[in-house]
């Protein structure tokens, strides 16, 4: 079952591409990430870090949350940022704390 913030967003992709949100309850929430092999933490780790390194930020506070969820906490989330920020870039690691803190601030 979705959390609040999963099914959020399933609910706002519903209104625009209800197929496409299906795939994402089904498929990706669903799937892959119960798949073997990872943890639910580390999931939500790489998930944060490819998405801040890859400046997909519009996705981010919603794994910001679900790295929450899974046992992440804001060090391990700031030392993962900043770790990628040389590898990634400045600008997307700037990026990803400002959403941090957001996320931070909300709770």
């Amino acid at each position: 079952m979705a959390n609040i913030y999963e099914q959020k967003a399933i609910d706002d992709l519903k209104a625009v591409a209800p197929e496409f949100a299906k795939l994402t309850q089904d498929f990706l929430f669903g799937d892959i990430w119960k798949r073997p092999g990872l943890s639910q933490r580390d999931k939500s780790l790489i998930t944060v870090t490819c998405l801040v390194a890859l400046d997909r930020i519009e996705q981010v506070d919603i794994h910001l949350k679900k790295a929450f969820e899974n046992g992440l906490t804001k060090e391990e989330l700031v030392a993962a940022i900043t770790h990628i920020a040389f590898y990634a870039g400045w600008p997307p690691a700037v990026s990803g704390f400002t959403h941090l803190k957001k996320v931070i601030d909300q709770q």
